[in-house]
């Protein structure tokens, strides 16, 4: 991938040449005369995060490019797009991003974007980051889905801990026939879930509600009638919160992914209620942190109330997301 060019001023008290956008396309693998003293200059701060692999110092600044041009862009969406000349104030803008990037912002904070199985979120400090890992529990959760679509018409779907909203609104983006809720604890988490669900064009098919997992669906619209049930919870160990990456705890709200002391008390309210809301043959997916997926598969194993149970690993071979069918 060819990397952005940007003049990196070598003197900070000159007045700053506008930026210009590389003459090839991104795509054809020439090089700008400029690239390399950019991509020295990221790789002096840039530190590659696992659960972030699609950021790299390339797409870092073609993300923040085109953010400082005034066309927001996920790290994805930004890899496929043209880079325009960037006027003085562009200019400066861009370096002011680079310079809080390199304090340790997530770019997701500073572009305002984040790509969730090919769409792009609104994101920012209200919600966890939409990450690729999620994916797996995505993809497994739009083929059941679907396959609910075909059986029953118009599956009831209901996202706890629903965050920015990238879960629900997955769902109702590729299965149209999907009536899909979601909730989340935090007031400043619904407000962004419902704002990507404008953002999207799905506003009127999802319905984000407040409130503590299944507090918000208790009653008879949902209690024995949900065909999908689906949860991103806080599963990060208390004791282990203050070892995460500093962009991550120190910018991300905790409420998000603190699972209490073993962080496994979400995972087993979540298990040990969901079949007061499923219909018989429906599906409970959620996903779990590295090394607690064997535990939770054998705790799900002794509840009589699920049958068919299914995990999903990574590329890596850990259980990232289970399964279990009522």
């Amino acid at each position: 991938m060819l990397l952005m060019a940007l003049r990196i001023m070598a003197r900070m008290n000159c007045d700053p040449e506008p930026l210009r956008a590389p003459h090839a396309a991104p795509e054809n693998g020439e090089s700008h005369p400029d690239s390399e003293s950019l991509a020295d200059e990221l790789h002096r701060f840039w530190k590659p995060l696992p659960d972030k692999p699609e950021e790299t110092p390339e797409r870092i600044v073609r993300a923040l490019w085109l953010t400082a041009s005034g066309t927001p862009a996920s790290v994805d969406s930004a890899a496929d797009t043209r880079l325009p000349a960037l006027n003085e104030a562009a200019s400066a803008r861009l370096r002011e991003l680079l310079e809080r990037k390199k304090s340790g912002v997530p770019l997701a904070h500073l572009t305002g974007r984040q790509r969730f199985l090919g769409i792009d979120f609104i994101a920012g400090p209200a919600a966890l980051i939409p990450r690729k890992e999620t994916e797996i529990l995505g993809c497994a959760v739009l083929a059941r889905l679907q396959g609910l679509a075909r059986e029953r018409g118009e599956p009831l779907v209901v996202d706890l801990c629903t965050g920015s909203g990238n879960l629900a609104i997955a769902c109702a983006h590729y299965e149209p026939a999907a009536r899909v809720y979601a909730s989340d604890l935090s007031h400043e988490a619904v407000a962004l879930a419902r704002m990507n669900c404008e953002h999207t064009g799905v506003a009127g098919r999802v319905e984000v509600m407040q409130g503590d997992l299944f507090e918000p669906f208790e009653d008879e619209r949902f209690l024995g009638r949900c065909d999908l049930l689906i949860c991103n919870p806080p599963y990060i160990p208390a004791a282990k919160v203050g070892e995460m990456p500093p962009e991550i705890s120190g910018f991300e709200p905790e409420l998000a992914f603190n699972g209490g002391i073993y962080g496994i008390a979400i995972l087993m309210k979540l298990i040990r209620n969901a079949p007061r809301f499923l219909r018989p043959g429906s599906w409970l997916g959620f996903e779990v942190g590295e090394g607690q997926g064997p535990q939770i598969a054998r705790q799900i194993a002794k509840n009589r109330a699920y049958g068919n149970i299914e995990t999903l690993c990574d590329a890596r071979g850990e259980i990232r997301a289970i399964l279990a069918q009522t």
